[in-house]
């Protein structure tokens, strides 16, 4: 079934002065918990294999998060995932950041060395690098920031970050490519 006008209504109703926020909280969450699980489902798949969160706790996390945003407007079902995508990234981003803070100390452990754990860091030092490398492209331009976000985090076709950011695909096509490049330079470093 195609719930992309029921997400849209159900957004505008949140908007409304008087809305019975619990109940369309509810039916929202019913209505994009699939696709916000497939979105984190590939987002952690891309993480360390040891990482303490599930895609389901991802999930769940970053809807509490965003249900709890009293400044938003809702417009429609780009805008929430495009801000779910921002949403999952900072979660993980956090998650890496505490983990790089106890690796330093903050709850030290004595572990064996093996190859996994190698890997486990290697990807949380690679969720890192790439968070400050898109906060650099973010100084340069936002609006490419957010066409990587919405493709690399939200898992978004050209379409839907063009519908998502207002733009036309012709913009998101060469948004896209400049940023893969200077991105694959500002990695290589």
């Amino acid at each position: 079934m195609n719930r992309r006008p029921e997400i849209t209504r159900i957004l505008h109703e949140m908007n409304a002065p008087h809305a019975r926020h619990a109940e369309l909280s509810e039916r929202l969450y019913t209505a994009v918990y699939d696709e916000l699980r497939r979105i984190a489902g590939r987002l952690m798949r891309s993480e360390r294999a040891d990482h303490t969160l599930q895609p389901t706790a991802l999930v769940h996390e970053a809807y509490l998060r965003l249900v709890d945003q009293q400044q938003v407007e809702w417009q429609c079902r780009a805008q929430f995932f495009a801000i779910a995508a921002r949403v999952m990234r900072r979660i993980l981003v956090d998650y890496a950041r505490r983990r790089a803070r106890e690796k330093r100390g903050g709850r030290a452990q004595h572990v064996t060395w093996s190859e996994s754990l190698g890997l486990c860091e290697q990807r949380t030092h690679e969720t890192l690098v790439l968070d400050r490398a898109l906060t650099r492209l973010a100084e340069l331009d936002a609006r490419m920031e957010r066409v990587v976000e919405l493709r690399v985090f939200g898992g978004m076709t050209i379409r839907e970050v063009a519908h998502a950011l207002g733009v036309s695909r012709r913009t998101v096509d060469n948004d896209w490519l400049v940023a893969k490049q200077w991105l694959a330079r500002e990695l290589s470093r």
